[in-house]
């Protein structure tokens, strides 16, 4: 069965993830929970500033990625429309994201609030690719 892709939705898609990101782990939002969620420190999070070209770099490669993995199925499924992308980001996020999160929060020590918040984000995230890639089929 041939599916088709809108390349120019996932590139979207993968931007809007990406900006969401920037907001949600910024002071503005979850930066100062995140960091103690997951045990950095001033200087842990100086220590990384050297990686973070390659680190944003590869994140923004992987939300393409899940993007053009979204909208491969939305194109075999049939998913159309706004309510459909809410339920294909729903429904990939819950199979797949949060349960693949949750058991590797679960092996890494750190405090609940560490998952909740990346969570969360993905949640949004997939949700926003979603109804982006659905919408603009």
């Amino acid at each position: 069965m041939p599916f088709t892709v809108n390349y120019l939705a996932v590139v979207v898609a993968g931007v809007v993830a990406f900006l969401l990101g920037s907001l949600w782990y910024s002071p503005a939002l979850f930066a100062r929970q995140w960091m103690a969620a997951h045990g950095h420190t001033p200087e842990s999070a100086a220590a990384m500033k050297p990686r973070m070209g390659k680190i944003y770099a590869v994140t923004f490669v992987c939300m393409l990625v899940t993007a053009w993995v979204m909208a491969v199925l939305a194109s075999r499924v049939g998913i159309m429309g706004a309510l459909g992308g809410v339920k294909l980001g729903g429904i990939t996020w819950l199979g797949f994201a949060a349960t693949v999160g949750l058991t590797t929060h679960l092996f890494s020590g750190k405090a609940l609030a560490a998952y909740l918040i990346d969570a969360g984000y993905q949640l949004v995230y997939f949700i926003l690719m979603g109804v982006i890639i659905a919408v603009w089929r």
